[in-house]
């Protein structure tokens, strides 16, 4: 089984697909086999830009050929649960974009539906297997920087359209769920526990999703962490590690490149590391292929993605209600 190729499908021509692609192409134990679109024409065409080998007219056929093994859900977030879900039952273990859910209940769904039928499924956060990640979390839990105290991080782009799946709230739209679910998701790292309370405050858009929001979740051992996200600001990514000994910074840390440095602050010194280059897509597609074909547990688990759900829905309900939320 360690020796087998798995072969992939790509549910939908999602932009997002082109960074995936480059890390099929190179790893040995993974192949890129075939796309599925909504017509013939579309799937036939994105298969001939990308010179993926087949083409199917829908969803349902891809999921339905038997050469397939994986598939990577790149569908908008409403439908992340369905075609998931869809997916297991037709016999093919699932890489699935974030936010893997909308509510805790339907990452239930996708966690019963994969036990039931013995698949993998995993969401596609390609920040936690970075080198970059590993380190941060490394100097924490080593005591490098004392005891934890504060996270803080920052995810903003300017979106320069009115017209855009990110703002319908019947997709699951919104600025938090797009980029201020990677601060979320690195601050339970971190911390290693989940917010035993949260607060939050949105700036909402014409659509009435939020277009900026702001948050803080207070975990146990006193440990505390902010985040804000957005829609309309200057591009923005940052993350700040705070504890009683030292503090870290690291600049790219949601879409780490080739190149990265994080700088470690102490009293007495201040060390610039550097991080062991690697593409930043191949470590989920590498991690689900160790899942499948060596029965290792994926690094970012259905519990996992279940609790950064939880912990976005309790926000969202903070920024209604004008009041904490205890989890």
């Amino acid at each position: 089984m360690t020796q087998k190729i798995l072969h992939w499908g790509l549910l939908s021509t999602a932009r997002i697909n082109r960074a995936l692609i480059p890390p099929l192409r190179v790893s040995p134990r993974n192949r890129l086999l075939a796309v599925g679109s909504r017509s013939q024409d579309s799937a036939n065409a994105y298969a001939r830009e990308w010179n993926i080998p087949k083409a199917h007219a829908s969803y349902e056929a891809l999921l339905a050929d038997p050469e397939i093994d994986v598939i990577y859900n790149s569908l908008p977030n409403h439908l992340h649960k369905e075609w998931t879900i869809k997916a297991v039952e037709a016999g093919k273990h699932v890489l699935c974009e974030k936010p893997i859910g909308l509510t805790p209940a339907e990452v239930d769904e996708m966690a019963a539906a994969a036990q039931k039928h013995g698949k993998v499924v995993a969401e596609a956060f390609m920040y936690r297997h970075h080198p970059q990640t590993l380190k941060v979390k490394e100097l924490v839990e080593s005591g490098a920087i004392g005891k934890l105290q504060l996270i803080r991080g920052s995810f903003t782009f300017r979106m320069k359209t009115e017209v855009n799946i990110r703002l319908n709230p019947e997709m699951g739209g919104g600025s938090i769920w797009d980029v201020g679910c990677y601060p979320i998701s690195y601050a339970r790292y971190l911390a290693g526990a989940e917010p035993v309370e949260v607060f939050g405050a949105q700036v909402r858009g014409a659509s009435g999703v939020d277009d900026s929001f702001f948050g803080q979740m207070k975990f146990p051992g006193e440990i505390y962490a902010q985040f804000d996200s957005g829609f309309r600001t200057p591009y923005r990514t940052h993350l700040e590690v705070v504890g009683s000994e030292g503090t870290i910074t690291v600049p790219s840390p949601f879409k780490p490149g080739l190149d990265e440095s994080i700088t470690l602050y102490r009293e007495d010194r201040t060390e610039q590391l550097s991080i062991p280059r690697q593409e930043l897509y191949i470590g989920e597609v590498e991690d689900l292929a160790d899942c499948i074909l060596t029965g290792k547990t994926p690094r970012v688990t259905l519990a996992d993605s279940r609790a950064n759900v939880a912990a976005i829905v309790a926000l969202l309900q903070s920024a209604q209600s004008g009041q904490s939320v205890r989890l």
